[in-house]
């Protein structure tokens, strides 16, 4: 993966493009890692990836992995017209998560009942802002596993 740019459709449903700068994050969620870039120079993490550290402007980083526990620090609920792969499955959640090792990290992603499950399988009345959850990894694909996300308690 590393150094190509891919980008693919899985069943209708559309997959992230793996750059250079996002290969070791992608290739954390194969092997059930959740990983943030961190500038090598000041520790500083960031999220989406990037060259540059905003910081310090060092050009060199490296990847932590996380605890993989968060969260809910926003959702919306998507509903149709939407694209086909993803109408089936409406409505669903989109979750923000804020990460406990570092809250400035946020990331968008599902909440699920687990692994597999389908995007519309929680009742969208029953998610609260705060709520502890954790991470899981979906494989969608041979080469893309997706971080989605599960209650703490589950």
């Amino acid at each position: 993966m590393s150094g190509a740019t891919s980008s693919s459709v899985s069943e209708g449903l559309l997959l992230p493009a793996i750059d250079e700068d996002s290969a070791p994050f992608w290739e954390g969620c194969l092997l059930g890692e959740l990983r943030v870039q961190a500038c090598a120079a000041c520790g500083r993490r960031r999220m989406p990836p990037r060259p540059m550290c905003p910081s310090c402007r060092s050009f060199e980083d490296r990847w932590e992995t996380t605890s993989g526990t968060g969260t809910i620090w926003s959702f919306v609920v998507a509903h149709p017209p939407l694209l086909p792969a993803y109408a089936q499955q409406a409505p669903y959640n989109v979750v923000v998560v804020s990460l406990d090792d570092d809250p400035s990290i946020r990331l968008v992603g599902n909440l699920v009942i687990g692994p597999g499950h389908p995007l519309g399988e929680i009742d969208p009345a029953t998610i609260r802002i705060g709520e502890p959850v954790r991470v899981i990894f979906d494989r969608v694909a041979d080469d893309v596993a997706l971080p989605r996300w599960v209650r703490a308690g589950d």
